[in-house]
């Protein structure tokens, strides 16, 4: 189970930290990533990092503004989100994956309930 939490509103230019708390199986053993849906579009990639190792990845249009990170002791990856714009509103949701393609969604086997980042001008 992946539980999604840390959305709401923000003005653009303005950070918030989503968190996505892991149970119900063995953390370490996963990558873990982030995608957003915004209303009328497809579920997009936005960041995932490995373990061993904590390699991040991210799209191009997120790269320099937002961070991933994990805490194996917490079983929680965040993504911290800072310079925020309106194209960042979207529904976030957090992923987990043994796959070695993490930038797609089909690699992922689970996944959270997702939340909602809006971001106003």
């Amino acid at each position: 189970q992946l539980q999604a939490s840390g959305g709401g509103v923000q003005q653009a230019g303005g950070s918030l930290r989503l968190s996505c708390a892991v149970s119900g199986f063995t953390f370490d053993d996963y990558a873990y990533g982030w995608f957003r849906q915004a209303p009328g579009k497809e579920r997009d990639f936005v960041s995932a990092i490995r373990w061993p190792g904590g390699d991040t990845y991210y799209a191009d249009s997120v790269k320099g503004r937002f961070t991933m990170s994990r805490d194996n002791a917490k079983n929680t990856v965040y993504l911290q989100m800072n310079s925020l714009k309106p194209e960042d509103t979207a529904v976030y949701y957090c992923a987990a994956s043994t796959g070695l393609r993490i930038r797609e969604s089909p690699n992922y086997a689970y996944w959270g309930q997702g939340t909602q980042v809006t971001v106003s001008s």
